[in-house]
């Protein structure tokens, strides 16, 4: 089974369609699936869920799907650095299930697991748990958190073999990892393809069990906030 395309819109060719869910790999604007998220835009797939940490920042990542207006829900634990997200919010143009990080994280392992819901303590007595189920255990309260399955799976990886075996590089790994088990079908964009056996099986954060199309591409490289310190007088 040929797992490479040729491009990021020929790897989502039959994948996409109005109103779909989307788990999106990503940690601030470290593993941020681009390629994918820019053929989404060309495609004009309209309607999305999305289910991210973040929400890119304007002009980059899923903001640039923010932009086009093709984002109806985002399901997200940090939603800052992005204004054009936060104009459309705060005006009632898009919807926010807002996760806490650790919850957003477990909630897509789970779904991955074929877990349909889990019991959590984080969020009770807040406006995380407003509608949940509660339930006590030992003596504490506990909310309930649905798995998440997502139409499609949108991820980024440092490199794979043709198998779909994937290796990501330090914070990249956080989200992409359980974003791309969760969706039904998960679509990779890597920065460089190795030959098959050539990676060392205990270096492999996720097997190609779980990946159905490759993709790689020139990426950038961003950092999200630049700081330096003034330079002292001589």
């Amino acid at each position: 089974m040929n797992k490479v395309y040729p491009s990021a819109a020929a790897a989502l060719d039959g994948l996409l369609h109005d109103g779909m869910l989307i788990a999106s790999g990503g940690f601030g604007l470290c593993g941020i699936p681009e390629l994918l998220i820019a053929a989404i835009r060309d495609a004009g797939t309209k309607g999305l869920t999305v289910a991210s940490n973040n929400a890119g920042v304007d002009g980059f990542g899923l903001g640039v799907l923010l932009e086009t207006r093709q984002v109806k829900k985002m399901i997200s634990s940090y939603v800052g650095e992005n204004a054009e997200f936060m104009r459309q919010y705060l005006s009632g143009e898009l919807e926010l299930e807002f996760n806490p990080q650790g919850t957003l994280a477990e909630r897509m392992r789970a779904g991955g697991a074929g877990i349909p819901g889990f019991y959590t303590a984080t969020g009770v007595g807040t406006v995380i748990a407003d509608g949940k189920e509660h339930h006590d255990f030992d003596g504490r309260t506990y909310i309930l958190e649905r798995g998440i399955i997502a139409d499609l799976s949108i991820v980024k990886a440092w490199k794979a073999d043709p198998s779909g075996n994937l290796v990501f590089r330090k914070t990249a790994r956080n989200f992409n990892v359980p974003a791309a088990t969760c969706g039904k079908t998960c679509v990779v964009e890597v920065e460089e393809i190795v030959p098959l056996g050539s990676l060392d099986p205990d270096t492999i954060h996720l097997p190609g069990i779980y990946v159905h199309r490759i993709v790689t591409g020139t990426h950038e490289k961003r950092i999200e906030q630049r700081t330096v310190r003034k330079k002292e007088a001589v």
